[in-house]
């Protein structure tokens, strides 16, 4: 692990990156960010950067990291130069902290304290979390901040100010859902996944067109559901992979713990495999065994098979190393694998490879031209010794498990968001763009990296730290839905 001397995150605590945990409560406007290097002059997008950036709301606390109120953070490129902007997403949960100065709503990992009654309550007058710290991505030509309730709040790229939560027709009744949603190029289409809970649980798979409507794809009854964070997608098929980390729907209605917490870890049960027809929404079910994942990386088809690729862990104890009285003081990350899995329908186990030695989590891909599709490169953030804080970026080649990576003392980068270059003809044509903590300053900048050999092109130096965050988009500054395929 990179250490650094006298600076503001020793200070505060063990960890040198104990600052990309901490507030971050300032909102500006930057017209010209300092830029070393060269930022290439045909980027004329944006990127939007989503994630939590306040964990005090008056005396109390947030728990974990995905539970701190969301902030946008966006990027705007042109003729190499990059303009800055900051503010916290205003869902209900932003504005009724504020207004009360408590936290209202439960997140993740937090939960106020309410009584039986209170919780009973909820089934009549439901307190939802609009939280949207997650990810971000277009929906119905609207630009979304998307979190793990069926609540995307809508934005304006420009001002980032919140236009409330998006109203699509015919969305499936339910509780829990994924902020990871497809994109279907060919069939034009947004596809995802929801879990409704109840005596008889389901899980429902469903697309939204352009216009804003919903349809039921399919739907599968469970007694238990999984807590799923992402699904894989290839041309016909949406993948879900139920891990052993299930919960009863009656305790998220009785028990006094927050959300995540009502889960149990059930290796016994394995994990199972489940192929759903985009076309009729048939399901086929193989099974595997017991592992943990929060992201898929890419799924395709090959002969009869299904090859699916991702992010894994040997159990769910990941999820407990991001309490935020953990993180701040020490880590001990546990370690994760790449993996393909090979998925045959009706099969009664599925097997799978290591593809690579070098792990990446927040896993991309040239999503428009790969997705779905045989592929070559994935790029993510690692860390170069095991159990460590994520340190570097790190380019795998699943031909032939080769990695490539950045890394640069006391610097700790987020996800790698990979941007084609016009008229790329190569998969790994274009830059990759990450937001980098400097734990010897603070402060954090834009990394700006060629995607192909890995070298630094240029950064752009923020006047402030931005905490951890969790996924963003590039958006084209001048049609959003011709830069992501959904109009040709």
């Amino acid at each position: 692990m990179s250490s650094s001397s006298n600076t503001t995150a020793e200070v505060a605590g063990s960890a040198p990156y104990r600052i990309g945990f901490s507030t971050l409560g300032q909102e500006i406007r930057l017209d010209d960010l300092p830029v070393e290097g060269t930022i290439p002059a045909w980027l004329t997008g944006t990127l939007v950067r989503n994630g939590p950036a306040k964990f005090e709301i008056g005396n109390q606390t947030y728990r974990h990291w995905f539970d701190g109120l969301a902030m946008l953070h966006r990027f705007s490129f042109q003729g190499g130069r990059v303009s800055y902007a900051n503010r916290f997403l205003e869902s209900r949960d932003c504005l009724e902290a504020r207004q009360q100065g408590r936290i209202t709503r439960g997140q993740f990992a937090t939960d106020p304290c309410r009584s039986i009654f209170s919780r009973v309550m909820e089934i009549f007058f439901p307190q939802t979390t609009e939280n949207a710290n997650v990810s971000i991505n277009l929906l119905a030509k609207q630009y979304v901040a998307l979190t793990e309730t069926p609540m995307p709040v809508t934005f304006d790229l420009d001002t980032l100010r919140a236009a409330g939560v998006f109203q699509a027709r015919g969305r499936p009744k339910a509780q829990l859902t994924t902020a990871h949603p497809h994109l279907d190029f060919d069939r034009r289409i947004t596809l995802n996944y929801c879990t409704r809970m109840g005596r008889k649980s389901m899980y429902q798979v469903f697309s939204t067109d352009e216009g804003g409507d919903c349809r039921i794809i399919g739907s599968l009854t469970v007694d238990q559901p999984a807590y799923m964070h992402s699904f894989g997608m290839t041309e016909r098929y949406i993948v879900l992979v139920e891990f052993p980390l299930r919960v009863r729907p009656l305790d998220l209605l009785l028990s006094r713990k927050p959300f995540i917490e009502n889960f149990r870890w059930k290796p016994d049960q394995g994990s199972r495999f489940w192929l759903i027809r985009k076309e009729d929404g048939r399901a086929a079910a193989s099974h595997g065994d017991s592992f943990f994942s929060f992201h898929h990386v890419n799924a395709f088809e090959s002969g009869k098979e299904v090859l699916l690729d991702i992010a894994a862990y040997t159990n769910a104890s990941i999820i407990e190393s991001f309490y935020l009285d953990k993180i701040r003081d020490s880590v001990d990350l546990p370690p994760g694998e790449l993996r393909r899995y090979r998925i045959r329908p009706g099969s009664d186990h599925c097997t799978y490879d290591v593809l690579s030695p070098v792990y990446a989590e927040f896993p991309r891909i040239n999503y428009r031209h790969f997705n779905g599709r045989a592929y070559r490169y994935v790029f993510g953030a690692g860390s170069r010794r095991p159990r460590n804080f994520i340190d570097q970026i790190v380019k795998v080649d699943i031909e032939n498990g080769t990695s490539r990576g950045w890394f640069e003392e006391a610097c700790y980068p987020g996800e790698p968001v990979f941007v084609a270059a016009p008229g790329a003809s190569r998969e790994d044509e274009g830059v990759i763009l990450s937001i980098v903590l400097n734990a010897n300053t603070s402060t954090s900048f834009l990394l700006v990296l060629d995607a192909q050999s890995f070298q630094e092109l240029g950064r752009a130096a923020v006047p402030h730290h931005i905490p951890f965050g969790l996924h963003g988009q590039y958006l084209s500054g001048h049609d959003i839905a011709e830069q992501q395929g959904l109009h040709r």
